[in-house]
């Protein structure tokens, strides 16, 4: 049984680098150092404040401003501009207006009436917590070890016990208005706390200072986590119930999920495209590989944070189904989502008010895999991955909890009047539409070259994760590098592929599906480019043209239209060939041969693909010679001796040939490939070729 990570050692505040900061600078310096560390809290969740004497800037007078972190931040990758700055005199005058509990979520209104220096950022649900409370500095923190004590079922008891009197506890209530206040009261009922427990919920903790109210809410949470860990120690307590299963050997695991992914990807992205995060950690093993996996999941969660990423429970997938044939295997998939489907509509039925949101997906976003790990779906890879950070949180507390004493989610009703809070509908209208491409997922070929780095890039702008696959090791990863820098490293993965060798593509492509869960399209854009008369052609060159040009392209082809097939979400391919294709050039005969068998190639894939939704279009680039590689080596000089010019003059040779007199850029292939991936702009078009060439009338296709 794998044992879960050993604990290390928090962050530790810096006085050098704070020294310099003034008390803005300090409150997100104590930010993103407790967001730095996922056992203190989760992505987005928790928040911390500062109360900070400003100078007004219409009376110029001195006032006390909160500064608390923003609605839909993460403490841990926020800038100054993620806080929300508020008059505190003008948060206490609210106290006045507030009607009980039926009416809080109203409070909220008056927020935006109490910023500070018209600052832009709203303000959280959370705020008034912090401006109730005396303390000039507070963090308000999701940590595993401290909601495992929050969720046991004699919660109250035990912290009493962990924290020997110097935290409070108060029971489970929704953040907001009326918390603030039982927080105040609970607060100077029993002074001379250092912080105070939420049942189900997490950490209320302070100080005079950024770092002592720092120090003292990682001291909390260490002191929670030895206790944790002590007690499991004495009582010789096996986690989870104890193994019942053996993890999969990882070439079993790889090949197993390479045929469970895309249907379950399919399955699930029926209304929208959705990607896959995978996640065979310790902590998860330990978990999905367990005797108690069924009763624990079926509990659900308990922090509310968990659930809105990772909804109320997670769906399993019995390991028996693993070695089924694809098409019963899909069947027994189909049901079970069926069956989540339906258990979660019962359960909107149930628990909706009269003015609850209409409901959401009802597909899993969890999907627990015994023997394997566990898979989280949603709408884009971050996100997917953050809900899966997010399970894990959750399987933490239930292993610690557990452990100890018995865990308890929250009640049905309270879990779904904050999965529908209409505040949490609000914050999800206000998020900005996605981009064209998001839940797609694309491999690109070629993709060290300038061309394929180019296509990549333009997909990747418009929201797709792509897949970049090149024979050339290091240059393929200095560009993933590169547009992980640009566009975030969960969107861009990379893979050494040879094209012309069978077993090497389909590694690129499992590596595809392990990544992001399937494939939506596909450019195939490796390449060479020879020249050469007839009579010097020789067998080995005419090969190596046919083995990248022909045969690769027909071995990426082959592979993702068995994986596009298998998902049913339909798909796209675009094959990168060229001018040559069309019309012959002189002394490239072994390259034009090649470049016309793809454009062949394409048409028949459009044939078969069409009932399916699966689309293949060409695209004819001539002449990008700025940026690409295939001009960088002999090719160019062979051009330039064949049409009889310097090699230097190439560029504007080619260009004053051209019907418009332009040079063609490896951008303008981009955009034509662009156009015949993205649905809405070509759902419409198959079998099509699309010429980049800046005109020649010889490669007309009509």
């Amino acid at each position: 049984m794998p044992s879960v990570s050993e604990p290390h050692p928090f962050p530790v505040w810096n006085d050098q680098s704070a020294a310099s900061l003034d008390e803005p600078q300090l409150l997100l310096y104590r930010s993103n150092l407790l967001g730095s560390d996922l056992r203190i809290t989760n992505y987005g969740g928790g928040n911390t404040s500062a109360k900070i004497w400003q100078l007004d800037p219409l009376t110029g007078e001195s006032v006390e401003v909160l500064w608390v972190k923003g609605s839909g931040g993460d403490v841990g990758s926020m800038k100054l501009d993620g806080f929300a700055t508020l008059w505190m005199d003008k948060l206490r005058s609210l106290k006045k207006l507030y009607r009980g509990v039926a009416h809080e979520d109203s409070m909220v209104d008056y927020l935006p009436h109490c910023t500070f220096n018209l600052n832009p950022r709203a303000a959280s649900i959370d705020t008034p917590l912090h401006a109730s409370l005396p303390y000039a500095h507070i963090d308000h923190m999701h940590p595993d070890a401290v909601i495992a004590i929050a969720a046991m079922e004699n919660s109250q008891r035990i912290t009493e016990t962990v924290f020997e009197g110097q935290v409070g506890w108060l029971p489970w209530l929704r953040p907001g208005y009326e918390l603030g206040q039982q927080l105040a009261a609970y607060d100077a009922a029993h002074p001379g706390l250092r912080g105070i427990v939420l049942a189900g919920h997490g950490l209320f903790s302070w100080g005079d200072s950024s770092k002592s109210c720092y120090e003292n809410t990682v001291d909390l949470i260490e002191r929670a986590q030895n206790w944790l860990a002590q007690e499991r120690a004495q009582r010789n307590i096996q986690v989870f119930g104890g193994t019942c299963r053996e993890t999969l050997p990882t070439t079993e695991r790889d090949a197993t999920l390479k045929e469970l992914l895309p249907l379950l990807r399919g399955l699930a992205s029926k209304d929208s495209p959705k990607l896959l995060h995978l996640n065979t950690s310790n902590e998860v093993l330990a978990f999905v590989n367990s005797n108690d996996l069924q009763a624990l999941a079926n509990l659900g969660t308990s922090c509310p944070d968990h659930f809105l990423r990772t909804k109320i429970r997670p769906m399993i997938v019995p390991d028996h189904l693993y070695s089924l044939p694809a098409d019963e295997l899909k069947h027994q998939l189909s049901e079970l989502i069926t069956a989540y489907v339906k258990d979660y509509s019962a359960y909107y039925d149930r628990c909706k008010r009269p003015h609850s949101p209409a409901m959401r997906d009802p597909n899993p976003v969890v999907i627990l895999l015994p023997r394997i790990g566990m898979v989280t779906i949603a709408k884009d890879k971050a996100t997917a991955r953050i809900a899966g950070e997010f399970y894990v949180n959750a399987i933490n507390v239930m292993r610690e909890a557990n452990a100890i004493d018995r865990y308890v989610g929250l009640p049905e009703q309270e879990a779904f009047d904050i999965e529908y809070w209409l505040l949490e509908e609000a914050k999800l209208q206000r998020m900005p539409k996605a981009k064209p491409l998001v839940g797609k997922v694309a491999l690109v070929t070629g993709a060290a070259g300038g061309i394929g780095s180019s296509i990549a890039a333009r997909l990747l702008s418009d929201g797709a994760c792509v897949v970049l696959a090149d024979i050339a090791r290091e240059e393929v990863q200095d560009v993933r590098d590169q547009l992980a820098t640009r566009f975030g490293k969960d969107h861009v993965h990379s893979v050494v592929c040879d094209v012309t060798d069978e077993h090497s593509v389909q590694q690129a492509f499992q590596s595809a599906v392990l990544a992001f869960g399937g494939l939506d399209i596909l450019v195939s854009n490796a390449g060479i480019a020879s020249a050469a008369p007839l009579e010097d052609t020789t067998l080995a060159l005419w090969n190596l043209n046919q083995n990248i040009l022909a045969t690769g392209y027909f071995l990426v082809s082959r592979e993702a239209f068995r994986l596009m097939k298998s998902q049913a979400l339909g798909g796209a391919m675009v094959m990168i060939a060229s001018k040559n294709g069309m019309v012959a050039s002189n002394q490239a005969t072994a390259y034009c041969a090649a470049k016309a068998a793809e454009i062949q190639l394409s048409r028949s894939i459009a044939l078969e693909g069409a009932p399916l939704g699966i689309r293949c279009n060409v695209v004819n680039p001539d002449a990008v010679i700025r940026g690409s590689k295939i001009w960088s080596g002999k090719w160019s000089q062979e051009r330039a001796a064949a049409n009889r010019i310097a090699e230097t003059d190439l560029e504007a040779f080619y260009r004053d040939r051209s019907m418009l007199k332009r040079s063609v850029y490896p951008q303008d292939i981009a955009e034509a490939a662009y156009h015949f991936c993205a649905e809405q702009l070509s759902g419409k078009s198959t079998g099509n070729i699309l010429n980049v060439d800046a005109g020649n009338l010889a490669a007309f296709t009509r």
